[in-house]
């Protein structure tokens, strides 16, 4: 079965681009206005205990790991930003992987920039965290964390459901029945479909 056709590179650059700008902007925006109006490292309880918001400066990775390596995580996130946009350059061509990407992006460089700005200064900022569902976990979080969180999730589902990034879709012979619709000229290879 022969779904839409894949986007141009172009195209899924571009996707790619105008949603990592999207979810940047947001973060960026939601930082600030958590600084300009929370008081620091004091809960302000927004729905009861179900959301909470703690203006907390992170120097480590999720639970405040890693306070002491700060650098390394800009590294780290450098270095996700960068193989993104390489493959948004070179490989992408479904618009699955093109839109987890550049949510995936985005969120990468919400974090970054608080890396790369924030006090205590280039390249060991600390992160800017505000939200807190402690009936969901016990970590503070922020719009980056969330789109970084649920778009590895979407990573995940697409590398196990056979997506490629360019578009093509891995077929897997798993019965004698679809091997007798492919004798009967069913359509089969890695080729078959597309997202």
């Amino acid at each position: 079965m022969t779904g839409r056709a894949p986007l141009h590179r172009a195209a899924a650059g571009a996707i790619i681009a105008v949603l990592a700008v999207l979810v940047l902007a947001a973060d960026q925006f939601t930082k600030y206005l958590a600084i300009e109006n929370l008081p620091p490292e004091e809960p302000v309880p927004i729905l009861g205990d179900f959301l909470v918001f703690l203006l907390v400066r992170n120097p480590g990775a999720a639970f405040s790991l890693g306070e002491s390596v700060t650098w390394l995580f800009t590294i780290a996130l450098a270095a996700v930003a960068v193989v993104i946009i390489w493959l948004a350059a070179t490989r992408v061509r479904s618009r699955l992987w093109a839109v987890a990407l550049g949510l995936l992006l985005g969120g990468v460089l919400g974090n970054l920039t608080d890396r790369l700005l924030r006090e205590p200064g280039f390249p060991v900022g600390h992160v800017v965290d505000f939200i807190n569902t402690p009936w969901m976990m016990p970590a503070i979080y922020n719009v980056a964390d969330i789109f970084i969180v649920s778009m590895m999730i979407g990573v995940a589902l697409l590398v196990l459901v056979g997506l490629h990034l360019d578009g093509t879709r891995e077929v897997r012979e798993s019965s004698a029945s679809d091997a007798g619709a492919s004798a009967d000229g069913g359509e089969t290879g890695d080729a078959a479909s597309r997202d």
